[in-house]
């Protein structure tokens, strides 16, 4: 879809106040003036889109329109819906339905493997305010394993990382209102990037890029606009990605998670400062 899908103008209304003297015959009053301005304000685009699976609805989510294949894509491995792109008999649009709908049909042999996640249908994805505790570890610890352990990185070079992202964020330099996910393989050369008004969202469309292409196996950093919370841990280990850096602090639950799965979270507090959460093994100090 084009960028002017992605964002809509709205006329909005910016307001200053300016400082100045005012003189009267008797004394120098000092006057606030305000100096009111239309302009016009670009937002990022929010959508539902609907994931059918076999004909039945499965999830709605509120997203950014744009990839929704690899959208549709990147969910279905983070749910434990697909291991393998070769999983999808067919996926994408049907020419006679909404553009806001995806149809996946998963190969029978797939279907008969995962009937208690089908039986799902209608189930909301997983975010910050949705389901939590013992139960829902019980079902994720189902579809996660533990990162492999080898790979390491300079701290240095996680920095450079980071930077790369605000780079890359075309719709937040403009609207102040998306989030962003991306993806470096092991010589640290950024291979997928994606942005969106949610942040499960960015992350499932990067994944996806390289879960449909075949090289989400060269993934090794993931780099988030947002905090870490435990669904985008989540997502990161069904993608076996064995280091998340954020812009912020995990959640307590990701914390757990991440050092369950042998995995690496990190953010940067001041300047040249990087707090190890866990999986320390893998950056590099000195």
């Amino acid at each position: 879809m084009s960028t002017g899908n992605n964002t809509k103008f709205y006329q909005a209304l910016r307001c200053q106040t300016e400082e100045g003297p005012t003189s009267s015959p008797d004394q120098t009053l000092d006057q606030t003036i305000n100096l009111d301005q239309t302009i016009d304000l670009e937002l990022i685009g929010e959508e539902p889109f609907l994931i059918r699976i076999d004909d039945k609805p499965y999830s709605v989510v509120m997203r950014t329109p744009g990839e929704e294949v690899f959208h549709a894509a990147g969910f279905c491995l983070g749910e434990g819906i697909a291991d393998s792109a070769d999983d999808f008999k067919t996926i994408g649009y049907d020419k006679d339905s909404d553009p806001n709908i995806i149809d996946i049909w998963l190969k029978p042999e797939r279907s008969k493997k995962i009937p208690h996640l089908l039986e799902r249908r209608g189930f909301v994805s997983q975010t910050s305010c949705g389901i939590c505790g013992k139960e829902m570890m019980k079902e994720l610890n189902q579809i996660l394993t533990p990162a492999e352990s080898g790979f390491e990185v300079e701290m240095n070079k996680v920095f450079d990382c980071i930077g790369k992202l605000s780079k890359n964020q075309k719709y937040y330099q403009r609207t102040r209102g998306s989030h962003a996910a991306i993806i470096f393989d092991d010589q640290l050369q950024a291979i997928s990037f994606a942005e969106d008004v949610g942040r499960h969202n960015a992350l499932d469309k990067a994944i996806g890029k390289l879960f449909m292409d075949g090289t989400l196996s060269c993934a090794r950093i993931l780099v988030l606009s947002s905090r870490i919370s435990y669904e985008l841990v989540q997502k990161a280990a069904r993608a076996h990605l064995p280091v998340i850096i954020s812009n912020s602090r995990p959640t307590a639950l990701a914390a757990e998670m991440g050092q369950a799965l042998n995995m690496t979270l990190a953010f940067p507090a001041e300047k040249n400062e990087l707090i190890i959460v866990c999986g320390e093994n893998r950056i590099k100090r000195r």
